[in-house]
């Protein structure tokens, strides 16, 4: 049986946010009102740093944005995005962590609170064949409606994603020896405190006292 490793992606595989990214690329290439987008989008992002976020509010707002588009803009808005902000955020090091993994036969998985549709091409970008996101609901065209189907992947939402994907491919979280989750932030304390292996990857202040205090080991990624 292989080891089972799994990565939170913003501020941990990217040095960004990319669903912050994705709402500021909209506010730049002045496809919403900006004012009123980006003063969401900040006041949302400040709560999600402090631990307040409310994830099915937050996710219905960038889900509804998504609705206002047309299906062919909003891929050919997504692939510039890709080019111009996520591209030239993959760095070496979290290539050369996820290719540790992928290469030792581990089960590889991505999980993340941001929503699939943005992150599935970032996945792809990383070669990361299995992401755990938060599901929006899609119309007959495979087009976002503006709502979250299922629960968030947060907090510990994740713990419960995570356990309904090993299940569905038959290799429940029990039968693997070794598990890692690598993850930035303290909202993922509840599935860092699950796996056997947990590490504070490019951890926030309040991540890095947390592990301190359990003993968790920490990777900071992103120095230079």
């Amino acid at each position: 049986m292989s080891n089972l490793a799994l990565f939170d992606l913003d501020h941990t595989l990217l040095p960004i946010d990319s669903d912050f990214e994705w709402g500021q690329f909209l506010v730049r290439n002045k496809v919403v009102d900006c004012d009123a987008y980006q003063r969401r989008n900040e006041e949302f992002f400040a709560q999600y740093q402090a631990g307040t976020l409310d994830p099915v509010e937050y996710l219905e707002f960038a889900l509804g944005t998504l609705a206002g588009f047309e299906p062919a803009h909003l891929q050919d808005l997504h692939a510039q995005y890709m080019r111009d902000v996520i591209e030239p955020a993959i760095k070496p090091k979290a290539v050369e962590l996820l290719k540790r993994h992928l290469d030792a036969g581990d089960l590889v998985a991505i999980i993340t609170a941001t929503n699939g549709w943005l992150t599935a091409p970032i996945a792809r970008a990383l070669n990361v064949e299995h992401l755990i996101a938060a599901r929006p609901h899609l119309d007959e065209r495979g087009h976002p409606t503006g709502r979250l189907a299922g629960t968030p992947t947060q907090g510990h939402g994740k713990v419960v994603h995570m356990h309904a994907w090993l299940e569905g491919l038959g290799k429940p979280f029990n039968t693997f020896e070794r598990s890692w989750f690598y993850s930035d932030s303290h909202n993922d304390i509840p599935l860092l405190s699950v796996v056997s292996h947990p590490v504070a990857t490019n951890p926030s202040a309040r991540l890095a006292e947390h592990a301190s205090t359990h003993g968790w080991p920490l990777l900071h990624l992103f120095n230079d």
